[in-house]
């Protein structure tokens, strides 16, 4: 038997240390994350504080019918930013750091399932183009105090958006297994992990 040299096996295990390191370093994402559900609790406080506000101003009646509808459209701007974030924490986390092993879990999102950096990506672009709209609604709605440029580079900003998503929609279908491909063998892969289970029962 040939005894490997002692160096090959010192370069070996370097390697193995060198690329073990730089998987660990993953974790170091986790206080980003972090940071992310700190920003998205001053999300949720500023939400009650526009909605108190609106509460207050319809109970004086200082408010006209546009003046809520603009309110209202800040409300639902704040929610889309959150969901977003929401997308961002939860899709990299699982996609970037760790499994979160929600397998069975009643509140497991139907799109965490078959996540991955790709999908990710065109749902944080649909997500996107969802907050432009609001902003462009909201612009719309005060063309008369609005300036046409404005106006115009909104219009032309959002549509950017869309064209972006739907590249990256595109790419993604071309590039990537179906997603219903991809649940049906994760489906396929859990089921037999529990008839595994139940068997050595």
């Amino acid at each position: 038997m040939t005894d490997v040299p002692a160096a090959t096996k010192i370069s070996s295990t370097s390697r193995l240390s060198l690329g073990y390191l730089m998987f660990l370093s993953r974790w170091l994402q986790v206080p980003l994350y972090l940071g992310l559900i700190v920003a998205q609790l001053v999300y949720v406080w500023l939400f009650m504080l526009e909605l108190w506000h609106l509460i207050h101003e319809v109970a004086l009646g200082n408010v006209d019918e546009t003046a809520i509808m603009l309110i209202i459209l800040g409300l639902v701007d704040v929610v889309m930013v959150a969901n977003l974030l929401i997308m961002v924490i939860v899709g990299g986390y699982e996609t970037f750091v760790s499994r979160i092993n929600l397998d069975g879990h009643p509140d497991q999102p139907e799109w965490l399932d078959h996540v991955n950096a790709n999908i990710l990506k065109v749902k944080l672009a649909t997500a996107i183009i969802g907050i432009s709209s609001i902003h462009l609604l909201k612009t719309f709605i005060e063309a008369a105090r609005t300036e046409s440029d404005t106006m115009l580079w909104q219009t032309v900003l959002h549509l950017t958006f869309v064209v972006s998503a739907l590249a990256l929609a595109l790419i993604d279908r071309m590039l990537s297994p179906s997603v219903a491909r991809v649940a049906r063998e994760r489906q396929a892969a859990r089921q037999d992990r529990e008839d595994h289970e139940d068997a050595r029962v």
